[in-house]
Protein backbone atom coordinates (compact mmCIF):
# COMPACT_ATOMS: atom_id res chain seq x y z
CA UNK A 1 0.00 0.00 0.00
CA UNK A 2 2.80 2.41 0.89
CA UNK A 3 4.47 1.76 -2.46
CA UNK A 4 1.25 2.48 -4.34
CA UNK A 5 0.75 5.76 -2.49
CA UNK A 6 4.34 6.82 -3.23
CA UNK A 7 3.90 6.01 -6.92
CA UNK A 8 0.68 8.04 -6.97
CA UNK A 9 2.45 11.03 -5.44
CA UNK A 10 5.36 10.73 -7.85
CA UNK A 11 3.00 10.67 -10.84
CA UNK A 12 1.16 13.73 -9.57
CA UNK A 13 4.45 15.68 -9.31
CA UNK A 14 6.18 14.49 -12.47
CA UNK A 15 3.09 15.00 -14.67
CA UNK A 16 2.38 18.42 -13.23
CA UNK A 17 2.97 21.34 -15.65
CA UNK A 18 4.76 23.31 -12.94
CA UNK A 19 7.29 20.50 -12.53
CA UNK A 20 8.59 21.02 -16.08
CA UNK A 21 8.94 24.75 -15.53
CA UNK A 22 10.56 24.24 -12.12
CA UNK A 23 13.01 21.63 -13.33
CA UNK A 24 14.01 23.66 -16.40
CA UNK A 25 14.53 26.81 -14.31
CA UNK A 26 16.59 25.03 -11.67
CA UNK A 27 18.68 23.18 -14.25
CA UNK A 28 19.52 26.39 -16.12
CA UNK A 29 20.32 28.29 -12.92
CA UNK A 30 22.52 25.56 -11.45
CA UNK A 31 24.49 24.96 -14.65
CA UNK A 32 24.85 28.69 -15.29
CA UNK A 33 26.05 29.37 -11.74
CA UNK A 34 28.67 26.62 -11.96
CA UNK A 35 29.85 27.78 -15.40
CA UNK A 36 30.15 31.42 -14.28
CA UNK A 37 31.88 30.27 -11.09
CA UNK A 38 34.43 28.32 -13.11
CA UNK A 39 35.16 31.32 -15.33
CA UNK A 40 35.53 33.61 -12.31
CA UNK A 41 37.87 31.13 -10.65
CA UNK A 42 40.06 30.82 -13.74
CA UNK A 43 40.24 34.61 -14.07
CA UNK A 44 41.20 34.87 -10.39
CA UNK A 45 43.96 32.30 -10.91
CA UNK A 46 45.38 34.30 -13.81
CA UNK A 47 45.34 37.49 -11.74
CA UNK A 48 46.98 35.70 -8.82
CA UNK A 49 49.78 34.31 -10.98
CA UNK A 50 50.43 37.69 -12.63
CA UNK A 51 50.47 39.49 -9.27
CA UNK A 52 52.86 37.00 -7.65
CA UNK A 53 55.23 37.23 -10.63
CA UNK A 54 55.20 41.03 -10.42
CA UNK A 55 55.93 40.93 -6.68
CA UNK A 56 58.82 38.52 -7.30
CA UNK A 57 60.20 40.83 -9.98
CA UNK A 58 60.09 43.79 -7.57
CA UNK A 59 62.06 41.76 -5.04
CA UNK A 60 64.67 40.82 -7.61
CA UNK A 61 65.18 44.49 -8.48
CA UNK A 62 65.67 45.53 -4.85
CA UNK A 63 69.20 46.59 -3.91
CA UNK A 64 68.90 47.41 -0.21
CA UNK A 65 67.86 45.10 2.61
CA UNK A 66 66.77 48.12 4.61
CA UNK A 67 64.01 49.03 2.15
CA UNK A 68 63.11 45.53 1.00
CA UNK A 69 59.40 44.66 1.19
CA UNK A 70 57.00 42.36 -0.55
CA UNK A 71 53.34 41.44 -0.88
CA UNK A 72 51.56 38.26 0.18
CA UNK A 73 48.60 37.10 -1.89
CA UNK A 74 45.51 35.05 -1.07
CA UNK A 75 45.22 32.33 -3.72
CA UNK A 76 41.82 31.40 -5.20
CA UNK A 77 40.09 28.32 -3.80
CA UNK A 78 38.16 25.97 -6.15
CA UNK A 79 35.32 25.76 -3.60
CA UNK A 80 34.45 29.39 -4.35
CA UNK A 81 32.85 28.09 -7.56
CA UNK A 82 29.97 26.70 -5.49
CA UNK A 83 30.09 28.94 -2.40
CA UNK A 84 31.41 32.45 -2.96
CA UNK A 85 30.69 33.58 0.60
CA UNK A 86 32.84 36.57 1.60
CA UNK A 87 35.52 35.63 -0.92
CA UNK A 88 34.82 38.68 -3.10
CA UNK A 89 34.45 41.05 -0.13
CA UNK A 90 37.78 40.18 1.50
CA UNK A 91 41.01 41.65 0.13
CA UNK A 92 43.36 39.57 -2.00
CA UNK A 93 46.78 40.88 -0.89
CA UNK A 94 48.66 42.40 2.05
CA UNK A 95 51.84 44.46 2.14
CA UNK A 96 54.64 42.82 4.08
CA UNK A 97 57.17 45.18 5.66
CA UNK A 98 58.35 46.37 9.06
CA UNK A 99 56.30 49.60 9.03
CA UNK A 100 52.72 48.47 8.32
CA UNK A 101 50.43 46.05 10.08
CA UNK A 102 49.07 43.22 7.98
CA UNK A 103 45.73 44.02 6.40
CA UNK A 104 44.09 42.40 3.41
CA UNK A 105 43.42 44.88 0.61
CA UNK A 106 42.06 44.98 -2.92
CA UNK A 107 38.77 43.07 -2.81
CA UNK A 108 36.93 42.35 -6.06
CA UNK A 109 33.89 44.32 -4.93
CA UNK A 110 36.01 47.37 -4.08
CA UNK A 111 37.26 47.41 -7.67
CA UNK A 112 34.07 46.31 -9.48
CA UNK A 113 31.37 47.95 -7.39
CA UNK A 114 28.55 46.89 -9.72
CA UNK A 115 29.00 43.30 -8.56
CA UNK A 116 28.75 44.47 -4.95
CA UNK A 117 25.26 45.77 -5.76
CA UNK A 118 23.88 42.70 -7.51
CA UNK A 119 26.22 39.97 -6.20
CA UNK A 120 26.99 36.66 -7.86
CA UNK A 121 24.45 33.86 -8.01
CA UNK A 122 26.18 30.77 -6.73
CA UNK A 123 24.96 27.25 -6.00
CA UNK A 124 24.22 28.01 -2.33
CA UNK A 125 22.06 31.02 -3.24
CA UNK A 126 20.01 28.89 -5.68
CA UNK A 127 19.42 26.19 -3.06
CA UNK A 128 18.82 28.67 -0.26
CA UNK A 129 16.30 30.88 -2.08
CA UNK A 130 15.06 29.35 -5.33
CA UNK A 131 14.80 25.65 -4.47
CA UNK A 132 13.28 26.31 -1.04
CA UNK A 133 10.59 28.45 -2.67
CA UNK A 134 9.89 25.75 -5.26
CA UNK A 135 9.58 23.18 -2.46
CA UNK A 136 6.94 25.38 -0.82
CA UNK A 137 5.09 25.83 -4.14
CA UNK A 138 4.90 22.04 -4.65
CA UNK A 139 3.81 21.04 -1.14
CA UNK A 140 1.62 23.83 0.25
CA UNK A 141 -1.51 22.01 -1.05
CA UNK A 142 -0.25 18.44 -0.63
CA UNK A 143 -3.11 17.52 1.73
CA UNK A 144 -5.77 20.24 1.61
CA UNK A 145 -5.54 20.35 -2.19
CA UNK A 146 -6.66 16.73 -2.37
CA UNK A 147 -9.41 17.43 0.15
CA UNK A 148 -10.72 20.29 -2.00
CA UNK A 149 -10.61 18.03 -5.09
CA UNK A 150 -12.45 15.23 -3.30
CA UNK A 151 -9.69 12.67 -3.85
CA UNK A 152 -8.68 12.63 -0.17
CA UNK A 153 -12.07 11.37 1.00
CA UNK A 154 -12.12 8.85 -1.83
CA UNK A 155 -8.68 7.60 -0.87
CA UNK A 156 -9.69 7.02 2.74
CA UNK A 157 -12.83 5.16 1.72
CA UNK A 158 -10.32 2.29 1.59
CA UNK A 159 -8.59 0.90 4.64
CA UNK A 160 -5.47 3.09 4.44
CA UNK A 161 -3.62 3.92 7.66
CA UNK A 162 -3.11 7.65 8.07
CA UNK A 163 0.56 7.28 9.09
CA UNK A 164 1.24 5.46 5.83
CA UNK A 165 -0.50 8.16 3.81
CA UNK A 166 1.41 11.10 5.30
CA UNK A 167 4.68 9.13 5.07
CA UNK A 168 3.96 8.38 1.39
CA UNK A 169 3.28 12.09 0.82
CA UNK A 170 6.66 12.97 2.28
CA UNK A 171 8.64 10.24 0.48
CA UNK A 172 6.91 10.79 -2.85
CA UNK A 173 7.44 14.55 -2.71
CA UNK A 174 11.07 14.07 -1.76
CA UNK A 175 11.75 11.62 -4.59
CA UNK A 176 9.82 13.69 -7.13
CA UNK A 177 11.67 16.92 -6.30
CA UNK A 178 15.13 15.91 -5.12
CA UNK A 179 16.07 13.14 -7.52
CA UNK A 180 15.47 15.16 -10.72
CA UNK A 181 17.53 18.03 -9.31
CA UNK A 182 20.51 15.72 -8.97
CA UNK A 183 20.79 15.67 -12.78
CA UNK A 184 21.87 19.34 -13.21
CA UNK A 185 24.01 19.05 -10.09
CA UNK A 186 25.90 16.11 -11.55
CA UNK A 187 26.24 17.99 -14.84
CA UNK A 188 27.74 20.88 -12.89
CA UNK A 189 30.26 18.53 -11.29
CA UNK A 190 31.05 17.20 -14.78
CA UNK A 191 31.79 20.78 -15.90
CA UNK A 192 34.32 21.09 -13.08
CA UNK A 193 36.05 17.95 -14.30
CA UNK A 194 35.96 18.97 -17.98
CA UNK A 195 37.56 22.34 -17.21
CA UNK A 196 40.20 20.54 -15.13
CA UNK A 197 39.68 22.59 -12.03
CA UNK A 198 42.31 21.40 -9.50
CA UNK A 199 39.96 19.62 -7.10
CA UNK A 200 41.84 17.52 -4.54
CA UNK A 201 40.44 14.74 -2.40
CA UNK A 202 39.68 17.32 0.30
CA UNK A 203 37.71 19.44 -2.16
CA UNK A 204 35.65 16.45 -3.32
CA UNK A 205 34.92 15.54 0.30
CA UNK A 206 33.84 19.11 1.02
CA UNK A 207 31.65 19.18 -2.08
CA UNK A 208 29.99 15.88 -1.13
CA UNK A 209 29.21 17.19 2.35
CA UNK A 210 27.90 20.42 0.84
CA UNK A 211 25.50 18.50 -1.41
CA UNK A 212 24.40 16.44 1.59
CA UNK A 213 23.56 19.47 3.73
CA UNK A 214 21.83 21.07 0.71
CA UNK A 215 19.56 18.04 0.35
CA UNK A 216 18.82 18.13 4.09
CA UNK A 217 17.90 21.80 3.85
CA UNK A 218 15.64 21.14 0.86
CA UNK A 219 14.04 18.26 2.77
CA UNK A 220 13.06 20.61 5.58
CA UNK A 221 11.03 22.81 3.25
CA UNK A 222 9.30 19.77 1.78
CA UNK A 223 8.27 18.64 5.28
CA UNK A 224 7.38 22.21 6.23
CA UNK A 225 5.11 22.63 3.19
CA UNK A 226 3.27 19.38 3.97
CA UNK A 227 2.86 20.49 7.60
CA UNK A 228 1.32 23.81 6.57
CA UNK A 229 -1.03 21.99 4.18
CA UNK A 230 -2.41 20.08 7.19
CA UNK A 231 -2.86 23.25 9.27
CA UNK A 232 -5.20 25.03 6.84
CA UNK A 233 -8.23 23.44 5.22
CA UNK A 234 -8.09 25.85 2.31
CA UNK A 235 -5.16 25.71 -0.12
CA UNK A 236 -5.20 29.48 -0.68
CA UNK A 237 -4.77 30.06 3.04
CA UNK A 238 -1.97 27.49 3.28
CA UNK A 239 -0.21 29.15 0.33
CA UNK A 240 -0.36 32.53 2.08
CA UNK A 241 0.89 31.02 5.35
CA UNK A 242 3.70 29.20 3.55
CA UNK A 243 4.79 32.33 1.70
CA UNK A 244 4.80 34.47 4.86
CA UNK A 245 6.78 31.80 6.71
CA UNK A 246 9.24 31.51 3.83
CA UNK A 247 9.84 35.28 3.81
CA UNK A 248 10.39 35.24 7.58
CA UNK A 249 12.76 32.26 7.52
CA UNK A 250 14.77 33.31 4.45
CA UNK A 251 14.84 37.09 4.63
CA UNK A 252 13.89 38.39 8.07
CA UNK A 253 15.15 36.15 10.90
CA UNK A 254 18.79 35.85 9.68
CA UNK A 255 19.11 39.62 9.30
CA UNK A 256 17.23 40.35 12.51
CA UNK A 257 19.62 38.13 14.45
CA UNK A 258 22.66 39.93 13.08
CA UNK A 259 21.10 43.36 13.70
CA UNK A 260 20.26 42.44 17.29
CA UNK A 261 23.83 41.26 17.88
CA UNK A 262 25.11 44.56 16.49
CA UNK A 263 23.08 46.46 19.08
CA UNK A 264 23.88 44.15 22.00
CA UNK A 265 27.62 43.90 21.29
CA UNK A 266 28.80 47.20 19.77
CA UNK A 267 32.29 47.38 18.30
CA UNK A 268 34.48 50.45 17.72
CA UNK A 269 34.40 52.00 14.28
CA UNK A 270 37.35 52.20 11.90
CA UNK A 271 37.61 55.94 12.61
CA UNK A 272 37.90 55.27 16.35
CA UNK A 273 40.61 52.67 15.83
CA UNK A 274 42.58 54.96 13.52
CA UNK A 275 42.17 57.82 16.00
CA UNK A 276 43.69 55.72 18.78
CA UNK A 277 46.57 54.73 16.51
CA UNK A 278 47.23 58.35 15.48
CA UNK A 279 47.10 59.55 19.08
CA UNK A 280 49.54 56.89 20.27
CA UNK A 281 51.88 57.60 17.35
CA UNK A 282 51.92 61.35 18.00
CA UNK A 283 52.58 60.90 21.71
CA UNK A 284 55.35 58.39 21.06
CA UNK A 285 57.18 60.61 18.56
CA UNK A 286 56.72 63.67 20.76
CA UNK A 287 58.29 61.83 23.69
CA UNK A 288 61.19 60.79 21.46
CA UNK A 289 61.72 64.40 20.35
CA UNK A 290 61.70 65.65 23.95
CA UNK A 291 64.15 62.96 25.07
CA UNK A 292 66.48 63.86 22.20
CA UNK A 293 66.36 67.56 23.09
CA UNK A 294 67.00 66.76 26.73
CA UNK A 295 70.14 64.76 25.91
CA UNK A 296 71.46 67.57 23.71
CA UNK A 297 70.61 70.15 26.38
CA UNK A 298 72.50 68.20 29.06
CA UNK A 299 75.57 68.07 26.83
CA UNK A 300 75.35 71.81 26.17
CA UNK A 301 74.97 72.69 29.88
CA UNK A 302 77.94 70.70 31.08
CA UNK A 303 79.97 73.88 31.75
CA UNK A 304 81.83 73.72 28.44
CA UNK A 305 82.71 76.65 26.25
CA UNK A 306 81.68 76.80 22.61
CA UNK A 307 84.85 75.15 21.32
CA UNK A 308 84.62 72.33 23.88
CA UNK A 309 80.93 71.76 23.08
CA UNK A 310 81.74 71.57 19.35
CA UNK A 311 84.51 69.07 19.98
CA UNK A 312 82.19 67.09 22.24
CA UNK A 313 79.49 67.01 19.54
CA UNK A 314 81.98 65.89 16.90
CA UNK A 315 83.17 63.12 19.18
CA UNK A 316 79.70 61.83 20.09
CA UNK A 317 77.75 62.64 16.90
CA UNK A 318 77.98 59.10 15.51
CA UNK A 319 77.03 57.66 18.89
CA UNK A 320 73.99 59.93 19.00
CA UNK A 321 73.01 58.93 15.46
CA UNK A 322 73.21 55.24 16.31
CA UNK A 323 71.23 55.81 19.48
CA UNK A 324 68.63 57.81 17.59
CA UNK A 325 68.38 55.09 14.93
CA UNK A 326 67.95 52.49 17.65
CA UNK A 327 65.21 54.56 19.31
CA UNK A 328 63.41 55.05 15.99
CA UNK A 329 63.41 51.34 15.30
CA UNK A 330 62.05 50.69 18.76
CA UNK A 331 59.32 53.25 18.20
CA UNK A 332 58.36 51.53 14.94
CA UNK A 333 58.14 48.24 16.81
CA UNK A 334 56.03 49.83 19.55
CA UNK A 335 53.69 51.37 16.98
CA UNK A 336 53.36 48.04 15.19
CA UNK A 337 52.72 46.20 18.47
CA UNK A 338 50.09 48.78 19.52
CA UNK A 339 48.32 48.53 16.16
CA UNK A 340 48.41 44.75 16.37
CA UNK A 341 46.94 44.88 19.88
CA UNK A 342 44.12 47.19 18.70
CA UNK A 343 43.38 44.87 15.79
CA UNK A 344 43.39 41.86 18.10
CA UNK A 345 40.97 43.55 20.51
CA UNK A 346 38.78 44.56 17.58
CA UNK A 347 38.84 41.03 16.22
CA UNK A 348 37.88 39.55 19.60
CA UNK A 349 35.00 41.99 19.86
CA UNK A 350 33.87 41.14 16.35
CA UNK A 351 34.10 37.42 17.12
CA UNK A 352 31.87 37.93 20.16
CA UNK A 353 29.37 39.83 18.04
CA UNK A 354 29.48 37.18 15.32
CA UNK A 355 28.89 34.34 17.78
CA UNK A 356 25.83 36.09 19.20
CA UNK A 357 24.52 37.04 15.74
CA UNK A 358 24.93 33.51 14.39
CA UNK A 359 23.31 32.02 17.49
CA UNK A 360 20.25 34.25 17.12
CA UNK A 361 20.01 33.76 13.37
CA UNK A 362 20.16 29.97 13.72
CA UNK A 363 16.53 30.05 14.84
CA UNK A 364 16.02 29.94 11.08
CA UNK A 365 17.12 26.79 9.20
CA UNK A 366 18.20 29.09 6.37
CA UNK A 367 20.99 30.53 8.53
CA UNK A 368 22.01 27.06 9.69
CA UNK A 369 22.33 25.97 6.06
CA UNK A 370 24.22 29.06 4.94
CA UNK A 371 26.70 28.85 7.82
CA UNK A 372 27.25 25.15 7.15
CA UNK A 373 27.89 25.86 3.46
CA UNK A 374 30.32 28.69 4.22
CA UNK A 375 32.24 26.56 6.70
CA UNK A 376 32.44 23.70 4.21
CA UNK A 377 33.91 25.94 1.52
CA UNK A 378 36.12 27.95 3.87
CA UNK A 379 34.62 31.20 2.57
CA UNK A 380 32.99 32.26 5.83
CA UNK A 381 33.73 35.24 8.04
CA UNK A 382 36.89 33.60 9.41
CA UNK A 383 38.50 33.67 5.95
CA UNK A 384 39.93 37.13 6.60
CA UNK A 385 41.34 36.35 10.04
CA UNK A 386 42.74 33.02 8.86
CA UNK A 387 44.80 34.68 6.14
CA UNK A 388 45.76 37.73 8.16
CA UNK A 389 47.08 35.51 10.95
CA UNK A 390 49.17 33.54 8.46
CA UNK A 391 50.42 36.75 6.84
CA UNK A 392 51.26 38.25 10.23
CA UNK A 393 53.42 35.23 11.02
CA UNK A 394 55.04 35.56 7.60
CA UNK A 395 55.65 39.28 8.24
CA UNK A 396 57.52 38.43 11.45
CA UNK A 397 59.66 35.85 9.66
CA UNK A 398 60.25 38.14 6.67
CA UNK A 399 61.29 41.21 8.70
CA UNK A 400 63.59 39.18 10.95
CA UNK A 401 65.24 37.71 7.87
CA UNK A 402 65.64 41.17 6.24
CA UNK A 403 67.14 42.65 9.44
CA UNK A 404 69.54 39.75 9.74
CA UNK A 405 70.67 40.19 6.13
CA UNK A 406 71.04 43.91 6.63
CA UNK A 407 73.35 43.40 9.58
CA UNK A 408 75.38 40.79 7.74
CA UNK A 409 75.83 43.10 4.73
CA UNK A 410 76.64 46.09 6.90
CA UNK A 411 74.25 48.28 4.93
CA UNK A 412 72.32 50.85 6.96
CA UNK A 413 70.74 52.67 4.04
CA UNK A 414 71.37 56.23 2.90
CA UNK A 415 74.91 57.33 1.85
CA UNK A 416 77.97 55.10 2.24
CA UNK A 417 81.54 56.53 2.23
CA UNK A 418 84.44 54.21 1.42
CA UNK A 419 88.18 54.94 1.21
CA UNK A 420 90.67 52.67 -0.47
CA UNK A 421 94.39 53.35 -1.10
CA UNK A 422 94.03 52.13 -4.66
CA UNK A 423 90.69 53.64 -5.71
CA UNK A 424 90.62 56.60 -3.33
CA UNK A 425 87.45 58.12 -1.90
CA UNK A 426 84.13 56.68 -3.02
CA UNK A 427 80.71 58.03 -2.06
CA UNK A 428 77.66 55.95 -2.87
CA UNK A 429 74.68 54.12 -1.48
CA UNK A 430 73.35 50.61 -1.12
CA UNK A 431 72.13 50.71 -4.73
CA UNK A 432 75.74 50.42 -5.86
CA UNK A 433 75.87 46.89 -4.49
CA UNK A 434 73.67 45.43 -7.21
CA UNK A 435 70.82 43.00 -6.68
CA UNK A 436 70.26 41.03 -3.47
CA UNK A 437 70.72 37.31 -2.97
CA UNK A 438 67.14 36.07 -2.50
CA UNK A 439 67.84 32.36 -2.78
CA UNK A 440 66.86 31.67 0.85
CA UNK A 441 64.15 34.32 1.17
CA UNK A 442 61.13 33.00 3.15
CA UNK A 443 58.06 32.31 1.03
CA UNK A 444 54.47 32.87 2.11
CA UNK A 445 52.56 29.63 2.60
CA UNK A 446 48.75 30.01 2.47
CA UNK A 447 46.94 28.50 5.47
CA UNK A 448 45.51 25.07 4.82
CA UNK A 449 41.77 24.54 5.26
CA UNK A 450 41.42 20.84 5.96
CA UNK A 451 38.28 18.74 5.79
CA UNK A 452 38.34 18.33 9.58
CA UNK A 453 38.47 22.11 9.99
CA UNK A 454 35.56 22.41 7.56
CA UNK A 455 33.30 19.76 9.05
CA UNK A 456 33.80 20.47 12.77
CA UNK A 457 31.95 23.84 12.89
CA UNK A 458 29.10 22.46 10.75
CA UNK A 459 28.09 19.65 13.09
CA UNK A 460 25.78 21.93 15.06
CA UNK A 461 24.20 23.18 11.82
CA UNK A 462 23.73 19.62 10.55
CA UNK A 463 22.06 18.78 13.86
CA UNK A 464 19.81 21.84 13.76
CA UNK A 465 18.70 21.15 10.19
CA UNK A 466 17.93 17.55 11.09
CA UNK A 467 16.02 18.72 14.17
CA UNK A 468 14.02 21.28 12.20
CA UNK A 469 13.17 18.67 9.55
CA UNK A 470 12.04 16.13 12.13
CA UNK A 471 9.96 18.79 13.91
CA UNK A 472 8.24 19.80 10.67
CA UNK A 473 7.49 16.20 9.71
CA UNK A 474 6.31 15.38 13.25
CA UNK A 475 3.99 18.40 13.13
CA UNK A 476 2.51 17.20 9.83
CA UNK A 477 2.23 13.63 11.15
CA UNK A 478 0.46 14.58 14.39
CA UNK A 479 -1.80 17.10 12.70
CA UNK A 480 -2.91 14.69 9.99
CA UNK A 481 -3.90 12.04 12.53
CA UNK A 482 -6.77 14.35 13.49
CA UNK A 483 -7.36 15.86 10.06
CA UNK A 484 -10.93 15.87 8.75
CA UNK A 485 -10.72 14.36 5.26
CA UNK A 486 -14.29 15.44 4.33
Amino acid sequence: MLRTLIQKELKAILLSPKFVATFATCAVLILLSVFVGIQEYRAAVRQYEAATQLAAQDLREASSWMAVNTRAFRPPDPMQIFVSGVNNDVGRLARINSFETVKLRGSIYSEDTIFAVFRFIDFVFIVQVVLSLFAILFTYDAVNGEREGGTLQLTFSNAIPRPQYILAKFIGSWLGLVIPLLIPIMLGVLLVMLYRIPFTGVHWAKLSSLLGVSMLYFTFFIAFGIWVSTLARNSAVSFLLSLVAWVALVLIIPRAGVMAAGQLVPIPTVAEIEGQQDGFEKNRWEKHRQDLQERRREAAMAGMNEKEREAYRDEHEWEWLEEDDKDRKQIQKDLSAFAQQLNENLRNRKAEQERLGFTLSRFSPVSAYQLAALNHAGTGVNLKSRYEDAMQNYRTTFTEYAEKKQKESGGMGGIRIEFNTNTGLKIGGDRDRGTLDLSDLPKFTPPEHTYAAAIAPTLIDFGLLGLYTLAAFAGAFVRFLRYDVR
